[in-house]
Parts: structure tokens; C-alpha cells; sequence
């Protein structure tokens, strides 16, 4: 098979697009013919360069911490999945042999594409009970991205925050992955009010595309005071930031209203950002930080995405032979939306 492989650390070019054996399934494993695999800042490119060592990644690597594609072939004792079902994995999961219907596994956990083989590969085999159905009239390129962003944003809005119906909520980065998904159910799912907003006229006026009631760009407007009027001075209910901008975090922060609550899994663009905390106690609001997502939210947000109710941003699909050139096109503009390498492409 074909795949991206990277023998050392370094600039795009360590990405070789080379021949490599067809992985075999071990017991318990499901091998998937991959048809989409998404690019990421952290878990591909700064691991490309290097920067990510401490994760546990070795050259050669084959990168790739996500994928969607159909059931190629089963290893033994595998009866979950069919040959030909469409399904998506990705994330931490077992490195040793697994049962599939194991539920006490106390071996090692690495990520697909940093611990063991990833998505940047014509076929990947991973272990059944990590595998997620995708709904048929789902397209496999949206799919990855889906299982990328969209269950991180559903466990920020629906479970941590509690985002309820006609609340009023902020969302910070209107035109990034978490922040256009973010935007989406709070709008379409939840049913919540939402004001987005971002550092120029085209990204914030994105969001509302994508449904928002209220776009602010904060590069012209004042924030704080939009917000307010927006609200009726009674600020926001819940406040979604995945940046942690230095400059426009203290803004953000005090638009939160009495028994508001702030909600993030990310901080590139901090991470370190000063608060008022007279504001935080007198209005008695909850900061809360939480990573990843929960397993049992994925099929909930692949039908959502299936429905039309989330649509993903892709910025360009690209075959997995230029997986080099997809490093340097995120390289020279990380803020654009999500690249996707699909093997299948000629």
C-alpha cells in the first residue's frame, strides 16, 4: 500500500508519500481502506517538525490521528463489523491485543498516527471497539472532520456548559473548526441565541452563514460593549473559547452575566490571560476546562452532521501524495479550515 511516512523529524519534505507493507489485522482488530484523514496543527505538523517527542512518537511513523474509510477486512474474533461498512476512528486506544468486547483492558493507550500506524495510509488497522458507524449519506471527508472537532464542541456546549434553549452564548473564533461547529449546535441543536465573533469582518460574518444571530468583529468594534447592548446589559450565559487570546479574553470574560460559565479545550493562542476576579466572584461564574470528548456523543453528532444540522468547514482536499504540501499550506496559514488527505484520490 501507499502511504506518508516520516523517517525523521523536520520540514515538510521528511513527509514521504512510499510503499510500504499492507498492515494485517491482529485478533480483535478492524483494517479500514481509508478515504479521508484530516491534518492537524499539533498532532501532525509540530509532531512532523518534532516538537510533540514527549507524546511517544518514533520514525518511522506513518502520522494520521484520525480517519473514515469502509471494513476491508476483519481480524480473528471480530463480529461487530461487516466488510464494506463505513465507520471512522481515531484517538487514544489499545496497543496491545484487544478483545472487542473487552471491558477491563489495563494494557499500554497511544494515538493512531503517534503511538502506532494513522490515517495517512491507503488501508490502517485499528481495534474493533474503538471503530464508530458513520451513516451511509455521510461523506467521508466530512466525516473525519466530524470526529475531529465536532464531539469536543458537543461535550463543551451540551454536558460541561449545559448550553439550555433561548440562553445567550459567545463564541469565540467564528471561522476556526471548534468555533464554526461550536456556532452550529448551539444554534441548531441546542436552540441557544448566539453572538459569534472573531478578528475581522469575513471571519466573524462566517458565522452567521453558519447561523449565528450576531457576528462582532473585535478589530473594529468594542466587544464588551456590543455584547451588552446585544444582551440587554444581562451579558451572556455561556462563554466558549478555545484560543485564549490574551488581548480580547479579558473583553470576552466580563460580557459573562450572573451565574454565567466559561467553557474551553484550548489555549494556542495563550496560554496565560489575566482576569478580573471581582467579576468572576460577584457574579458567581464557573470556569471549566475539559479536554477530548465522550464516545457515546459520536453517534449523536455524525447523524446531526448527516442532517445537515453541522456542516464542517473543509478548506481543501487534497490526495494523501500531497501530504507534504498540505503541512506547508498550514504552515504558511494555520487559521484556515481543516485540510483532508483522501488515499482514494488520484
Amino acid at each position: 500500500m501507499k502511504a506518508a511516512v516520516i523517517h525523521d523529524f523536520g520540514p515538510p519534505d521528511v513527509l514521504r508519500y512510499e510503499d510500504v507493507p499492507d498492515p494485517e489485522p491482529r485478533e480483535g482488530e478492524v483494517r479500514i481502506r481509508v478515504h479521508a484523514g484530516t491534518v492537524n496543527r499539533v498532532l501532525d505538523v509540530a509532531v512532523r517538525r518534532g516538537e510533540q517527542r514527549h507524546r511517544g512518537v518514533k520514525p518511522p511513523a506513518i502520522l494520521g490521528v484520525d480517519c473514515a474509510g469502509i471494513v476491508d477486512k476483519l481480524g480473528p474474533g471480530v463480529k461487530r463489523w461487516k466488510v464494506g461498512q463505513h465507520v471512522a476512528a481515531a484517538g487514544t486506544m489499545p496497543l496491545d491485543v484487544v478483545a472487542e468486547d473487552e471491558k477491563n483492558y489495563k494494557g499500554p493507550k497511544g494515538m493512531m498516527g503517534i503511538r502506532r500506524p494513522g490515517g495517512f495510509a491507503e488501508l490502517v488497522c485499528v481495534p474493533s471497539l474503538v471503530v464508530n458507524a458513520l451513516p451511509e449519506t455521510l461523506d467521508f471527508h466530512e466525516a473525519a472532520v466530524v470526529m475531529r472537532h465536532c464531539p469536543t464542541a458537543w461535550n463543551l456546549l451540551v454536558n460541561v456548559a449545559k448550553l439550555q434553549k433561548d440562553e445567550w452564548v459567545l463564541i469565540m473564533g467564528a471561522s476556526g473548526n471548534l468555533g464554526s461547529v461550536g456556532i452550529q449546535i448551539a444554534k441548531n441543536v441546542i436552540g441557544a441565541k448566539v453572538i459569534c465573533t472573531a478578528g475581522s469582518r469575513g471571519r466573524a460574518d462566517l458565522g452567521l452563514k453558519l447561523g449565528a444571530d450576531v457576528a462582532i468583529d473585535y478589530s473594529t468594534q468594542d466587544l464588551h460593549d456590543e455584547v451588552m447592548k446585544i444582551t440587554g446589559g444581562k451579558g451572556v450565559d455561556v462563554l466558549y473559547d478555545n484560543i485564549a487570546n490574551p488581548k480580547i479574553l479579558p473583553q470576552a470574560f466580563k460580557t459573562i452575566g450572573m451565574n454565567g460559565r466559561l467553557v474551553t479545550a484550548g489555549a494556542h493562542g495563550g496560554p496565560i490571560v489575566p482576569i478580573d476576579f471581582f467579576h468572576l466572584y460577584d457574579h458567581k461564574i464557573t470556569i471549566r476546562g475539559m479536554p477530548g470528548s465522550r464516545e457515546e456523543d459520536l453517534p449523536t453528532c455524525f447523524q446531526a452532521a448527516a442532517d445537515g444540522k453541522i456542516k464542517v468547514q473543509i478548506a481543501h482536499v487534497l490526495p494523501l501524495s500531497k501530504a507534504a504540501e498540505a503541512h506547508r499550506m498550514m504552515e504558511a496559514d494555520p487559521g484556515m479550515g481543516k485540510i483532508v488527505l483522501d488515499p482514494t484520490m488520484g
